[in-house]
């Protein structure tokens, strides 16, 4: 028997809503990288495989992100996927005015100059080939060109406001 969700605790949609709904969906957790006047990156969960033919994957950003700047003229940028072992790397990249690439960040210049993050359990660097308004953000859509999924260990989700890991 299914049950019918109780209409009487529903709220009209609002920032908050949309906030307290999404803390209960599990993410995956990305370091999404790119080059300006120097290497800037942010945390995402907003990460989509959008197409495989061809490569194309989607992430949003904030309008009023310290690496929008960065991102919105980028022509090529990272995508890292983290492992479990890497939540302090995760909340560094998440932490508004850290030193990101500071230590003990381990990164090198990738191909077409995008910072590549060391350690994680994949990484792609990928053409930008839109970038669509979509309220206070933008959504960045981007054509995988070279990448390594060689990276050994379980993924680090993001779940009712912290970072945390899969369980089996």
């Amino acid at each position: 028997m299914t049950a019918i969700p109780d209409l009487r605790t529903a709220t009209t949609a609002s920032p908050d809503l949309l906030r307290s709904v999404f803390r209960r969906h599990a993410a995956g957790v990305a370091v999404i990288t790119a080059r300006g006047a120097g290497p800037v990156g942010f945390t995402a969960t907003s990460l989509t495989s959008v197409s495989a033919e061809p490569p194309v994957i989607s992430f949003g950003i904030g309008l009023g992100a310290s690496s929008w700047p960065a991102v919105s003229e980028a022509e090529h940028i990272g995508v890292h996927i983290l492992g479990e072992h890497q939540q302090d790397l995760a909340a560094t990249f998440a932490k508004s005015g850290a030193d990101r690439f500071g230590e003990p960040t381990r990164w090198y210049d990738g191909p077409e100059g995008v910072p590549v993050l060391d350690g994680v359990l994949a990484w792609l660097v990928c053409r930008v080939i839109a970038r669509v308004p979509a309220g206070d953000h933008r959504l960045v859509l981007a054509e995988a060109v070279v990448g390594d999924h060689a990276g050994s260990g379980r993924p680090l989700v993001y779940h009712q406001g912290r970072f945390s890991s899969l369980r089996d």
